[in-house]
């Protein structure tokens, strides 16, 4: 069995190598990241199974940081580290999508209790994770395969992260500027129809051979993926 592998995004460079040595010594596979937006890319763009989360960071602060990993991975827990201890604080780091809170300074093993709980509570695992689901719709992101009702849907790279952006924010409203925004990385440009035109191809792959329509158009608001219409 693989090692369970922690992402901590903590700028205190002493606290991290503090705990990166204590899971070490606990098995635990550990990177560490002293800077939120590089924090944040790692957190999307890798596997984790856990993330050890500080809210005062250089780039993009801790509260933002779990706001934007909640968009891509609903699952993974989040467990935020810090000396920001008022109730508004605490209400904070859980609206933003925190699974528990441990204020410092703090003691290993109480920790690593919160760790292990977190990670049983969760019952987390990569297979879970990696595919995600919608009505007959399934995407297995470890083999990059989409089924439609049993169907192979064949999609080119950019379709599939399109539509693996749909399926983590399923039954949300999305508009243009913030597609263009988090899938093409750039400012929505109102003179172009790129959006459209992808969304369209989406649609002749995964809804035009089917009685369900999944892709939906809010007229003046966005596009949601969703099972009713």
């Amino acid at each position: 069995m693989e090692p369970c592998k922690i992402l901590i995004i903590e700028d205190e460079q002493k606290v991290a190598s503090f705990i990166r040595k204590g899971l070490q010594e606990q098995k635990y596979e550990v990177d560490v990241v002293f800077d939120g937006t590089i924090g944040l890319r790692k957190a999307i763009n890798e596997n984790f199974q856990l993330i050890i989360l500080d809210l005062n960071l250089p780039g993009i602060n801790g509260f933002e940081v779990c706001k934007e990993v909640r968009l891509y991975k609903s699952n993974i827990p989040i467990l935020m580290l810090t000396a920001l201890g008022t109730t508004k604080d605490k209400l904070e780091g859980f609206d933003a999508g925190a699974d528990d809170y441990l204020l410092k300074p703090f003691e290993f093993k109480e920790l690593l209790a919160r760790i292990k709980a977190l990670l049983k509570r969760t019952s987390f695992s990569f297979s879970q994770l990696n595919i995600l689901k919608i009505s007959d719709l399934q995407m297995n992101l470890d083999t990059k395969n989409v089924l439609r009702g049993g169907k192979k849907i064949d999609l080119t790279a950019k379709e599939f992260q399109l539509l693996e952006y749909f399926m983590r924010n399923k039954e949300k409203v999305i508009d243009r500027a913030k597609i263009a925004e988090d899938v093409w990385g750039i400012a929505f440009d109102s003179g172009t129809n790129v959006i459209d035109v992808y969304i369209n191809f989406l649609r002749n792959k995964i809804d035009k051979n089917f009685d369900k329509k999944l892709i939906h158009t809010l007229i003046g608001m966005g596009y949601a993926l969703k099972e009713n219409g």
